[in-house]
């Protein structure tokens, strides 16, 4: 459809950049789910006829594969990009040791190596800042957000009087999982910001997000038109330094250890001076 529509509308393909990801099952064989070579050739294969094209700019991996060995799923995606069918790869919902991982294995190896993680993260949900974030910045990686509403439930629907409103989405799919007090307490906060900007909760919402320096770009699932207008006019939305404090202090993570333990034991790292000092160094 996608392809299709591309050459219905005369949009050249060096104009877009098409990301599609391989892992989910296609069939009922043992090399019809996972990351094996075997299962990413054959997507990569039925990607492109579907797309209609001759190559993809973005290919990720969609989830973890606890069978499949590292590095077979690397050499493959390396197989791909030296063939030209795949520009650049990238990984969905992994965790950071395993991010970690795979870079030192494409470093070790002469691999190509992931350009950019798919994850989960929005107001509700902000638990990749304490180990994913601190990755993807340093090793200069890229991240796609998606659910940047949490399944809808930042979108402006969703209230402490009304949880489940009728024909919502988390009515019926209560996902992605977020801790529902912490939730209501962030909507609280986004009805009057909205409300001072004559938005959205929605459009606020994908704003905190996006200023977010180690956002690339946010994934959205909006059902109809005015709601995709509404989405994307968040790039364009600026919120005030004390709207983002807000948002922040009510969208935060409990303390956690080791995060805990490390700020308390570097708390005196250094004086004063030398705190000064160093940001100029």
């Amino acid at each position: 459809m996608l392809g299709q529509a591309f050459k219905n509308l005369g949009i050249s393909r060096q104009d877009v950049v098409i990301a599609t990801k391989v892992f989910m099952r296609v069939g009922k064989g043992p090399n019809d789910v996972g990351a094996s070579r075997g299962h990413i050739m054959d997507g990569v294969e039925a990607s492109l006829r579907r797309l209609q094209t001759d190559h993809i700019d973005l290919y990720q991996i969609h989830a973890s594969d606890e069978v499949t060995p590292l590095e077979e799923t690397l050499s493959a995606l390396d197989a791909l990009v030296q063939q030209g069918k795949v520009r650049y790869i990238g990984c969905s919902n992994w965790p950071a040791w395993k991010i970690g991982r795979s870079l030192g294995v494409s470093e070790r190896k002469n691999l190509a190596r992931f350009d950019a993680v798919q994850a989960y993260y929005s107001l509700a949900g902000r638990d990749l800042e304490r180990e994913i974030v601190p990755l993807l910045q340093s090793e200069r990686l890229g991240l796609l957000v998606w659910s940047p509403l949490a399944g809808g439930l930042l979108s402006g629907k969703y209230t402490r009087s009304q949880k489940k409103p009728a024909e919502s989405r988390r009515s019926s799919f209560d996902f992605p999982i977020v801790h529902k007090e912490r939730a209501w307490n962030i909507i609280d906060v986004l009805g009057p910001i909205a409300e001072a900007h004559g938005c959205s909760s929605a459009r606020v919402a994908l704003a905190w997000l996006l200023a977010k320096p180690a956002v690339t770009s946010v994934i959205l699932g909006a059902k109809r038109i005015e709601q995709l207008r509404d989405n994307l006019a968040a790039a364009d939305l600026l919120l005030t330094p004390r709207e983002t404090a807000l948002l922040d202090e009510v969208s935060a993570l409990p303390p956690e250890y080791p995060g805990w333990m490390i700020e308390v034991q570097n708390a005196n790292r250094l004086d004063n001076s030398e705190q000064t000092w160093s940001k100029f160094r």
